[in-house]
């Protein structure tokens, strides 16, 4: 292999080698220091992607593999491919998951399943990674469902604990969902395509002449077939495309898969920081990102992509105004956030010239929202680590002086996610309301875009105020320690603190580096041959006006609410308690879906279970019985008197001589 292929086979293989190391070695011999090869091997990947990163300064591509499948027309190498989307995922996930790993030596030290949680930790990574850099679509759903494995693992960590089970089961059931519509996908796509490798299904779309308004000329070969451009764009694309957005709505928690992320806060802290800023959840916006070439052939599915990412950003903005539990308001918040991005990816229908800065614009917000929104989930398991593991708002409060740098770190990470200039936050969701401004005016969409237009700002604003709301709630007021924290409340060691530093500085500064007018990120991202043509989309600076006013006037109204005149909050739930009752229920979605979905399939289940006992099984015993049966016939021919046997020989022997005499 060349140094390309190495490097690549580096960032795939040290991954899983740590989580095999700590899971042999950890229980036994490691102990408490289990955390060091997968913080050597985070560490040291981290470093190969920003070198890949750093050398892809002129679009560059690299490949490494080997031969896996080769069985008639079916040929799925094991190959591993990054271009400039694959680099900035790669450095994304392995930065994150670097520093909650680091947070998590100091938040599971304790813990009898330390080993098992760094060895689960280094497999999730690894799955993430392969995932990012598989060259076919088989190859990415092998490892689309080792993702959805490693945070079932991570979710039901704490298994002794029920709800901790039930919510690993839940996040895996309502997974499969998805997951059957990926896989769906992937079986429409060979057969129309012959192939499932990425570059050879974009090839075959020739998005190029469609994005630059020019016809298809002639038709393209399909394994022995030739199909013409008619043949393939159209429904069987479309179902392709809504196949394809159904995968990414389950692992990215879309309504109304949404369900399961709030619940996964059962598991460990620095866990569910793992899967709500860098893997998992990011998989969807990948898969839909990377499959933007067969998407722009689709604008019904683009549109309706768009929709729904319009309506889980603001139904779970809705439902997070009134949570209580720190976590699930973060855990909402991210819901909310990956609308935003399947709205950025949706706004280029219709308009294909748009799609690559609708990529720009959700994988700049995929990137920033990790560092901040890994960073609120930390400072969440550090006041939970502080507290006794009690999170609740109404039993916390005033933690600012007693625990300043956790205090300072989550007010940073806060404004970040409200969006308040210039932390990274701002900078990708204007990106994302001048991409949804632009198809508001240049799609056959317009009017519909223009509604959306209307929702994301409608959503930056109720984001804004409950990210207030949780940082006034918890660190402002008089301060109020619950009794499980004992005498034991205070700041978090450095293993917790060093993480929040680092995400806090990339909070800052991300935005500043890859958001300015230069935009670098536009620039690297746009380098990739597997986007079509880049038209320059400029900035609208009533946009950019708008969102600072959402962000400033959302965060205002929450310190007006919280700080200044806290009689205020109940007044309002009591002149509007109906709103109140359906956002503190998340609107009953659970038990909506409980009753149209859950019971159905459970009486479903029982049907089968009682046909299988008494029908099939029935059957099964029945054929079983018949021998038994047909053996009480000839049972008294075997009665062990040997002059009965004689006797019937004699006899036997005797009716043979009459039929051979008879024959002649």
């Amino acid at each position: 292999m060349g140094k390309q292929a190495e490097l690549l086979a580096m960032i795939g293989v040290v991954p899983v080698l740590a989580s095999v190391l700590t899971a042999a070695l950890g229980p036994r011999v490691l102990k408490h220091r289990s955390h060091w090869p997968t913080l050597a091997a985070l560490g040291y990947a981290l470093v190969l992607s920003i070198a890949m990163l750093f050398s892809m300064s002129e679009g560059s591509s690299y490949t490494a593999g080997f031969e896996w499948l080769n069985m008639g027309r079916m040929d799925i190498p094991v190959r591993l491919v990054a271009d400039p989307l694959t680099a900035i995922m790669l450095v994304t996930v392995h930065a994150v998951a670097l520093l909650v790993a680091i947070f998590s030596v100091g938040y599971m030290h304790d813990d009898p399943g330390y080993a098992r949680y760094f060895s689960v930790f280094s497999l999730f990574v690894f799955c993430m990674v392969m995932l990012v850099m598989a060259n076919n679509f088989l190859m990415l759903f092998i490892f689309w469902e080792g993702v959805g494995l490693c945070s079932y693992l991570l979710i039901g960590f704490w298994y002794q604990k029920p709800a901790a089970a039930a919510a690993a089961r839940k996040a895996f059931l309502v997974n499969r969902i998805g997951d059957f519509g990926l896989l769906i996908a992937v079986f429409l796509i060979w057969t129309q395509f012959g192939t499932l490798n990425f570059a050879e299904v974009f090839r075959q779309l020739d998005y190029r002449y469609l994005a630059e308004g020019k016809p298809f000329d002639g038709a393209i070969v399909v394994g022995e077939r030739m199909l013409t451009h008619a043949q393939i764009v159209g429904w069987p694309l479309l179902t392709i495309c809504i196949c394809l957005m159904l995968g990414a709505m389950g692992k990215s928690a879309q309504f109304p898969l949404h369900v399961w992320l709030p619940d996964a806060m059962e598991g460990p802290t620095p866990a569910s920081a793992l899967i709500h800023a860098a893997t998992m959840v990011t998989a969807g916006v990948y898969l839909v990102a990377r499959c933007t070439p067969i998407f722009i052939h689709a604008p019904q599915a683009q549109a309706l992509l768009a929709v729904v990412g319009a309506v889980t950003a603001l139904v779970a903005a809705l439902i997070a105004l009134t949570q209580n539990d720190l976590k699930r308001i973060m855990a909402y918040s991210t819901v909310s956030q990956l609308g935003y991005m399947f709205m950025a990816l949706g706004s280029a229908a219709g308009n294909p010239n748009l799609a690559t800065f609708a990529v720009i614009a959700a994988i700049f917000h995929l990137f920033t929202h990790a560092f901040f929104k890994a960073l609120l989930f930390l400072g969440c398991g550090s006041v939970m680590h502080a507290m006794g593991g009690v999170i609740d708002l109404r039993r916390i409060g005033g933690l600012k002086k007693l625990m300043p740098w956790t205090h300072l770190t989550f007010a940073i990470g806060a404004a970040g996610l409200a969006g308040i200039p210039p932390l990274a936050g701002f900078w990708s969701k204007d990106e994302i309301l001048v991409s949804l401004n632009q198809a508001s005016h240049g799609s056959p969409y317009g009017l519909l875009f223009t509604l959306i237009l209307g929702i994301a700002i409608l959503t930056a604003f109720l984001t804004a105020f409950y990210t207030g709301r949780a940082y006034f709630l918890a660190f402002w007021g008089p301060e109020r320690i619950p009794e499980e924290a004992g005498h034991h409340a205070h700041e978090s060691g450095r293993w917790m603190l060093i993480p929040l530093f680092g995400l806090a500085a990339g909070t800052v500064l991300v935005g500043i580096l890859f958001g300015t007018p230069t935009h670098l990120f536009e620039h690297f991202l746009t380098q990739s041959e597997s986007l079509p043509k880049f038209q320059a989309v400029h900035g609208s600076g009533m946009i950019v006006l708008v969102s600072i006013l959402a962000a400033g006037g959302g965060a205002g109204l929450a310190a007006i609410f919280y700080q200044l005149r806290p009689e205020l909050p109940s007044r309002m739930a009591q002149a509007a308690w109906r709103f109140y009752d359906y956002s503190s229920h998340r609107f009953y979605l659970d038990e909506i879906l409980g009753l149209i979905l859950v019971r159905p399939l459970k009486g479903l289940a029982a049907f089968i279970q009682l046909f299988d006992l008494h029908v099939v099984d029935g059957l099964v015993d029945w054929v079983g019985q018949v021998p038994g049966y047909l053996g009480q016939w000839f049972r008294p021919v075997q009665n062990g008197l040997l002059q009965f046997y004689a006797l019937a020989s004699l006899l036997g022997l005797a009716v043979f001589v009459i039929v051979l005499l008879a024959k002649f």
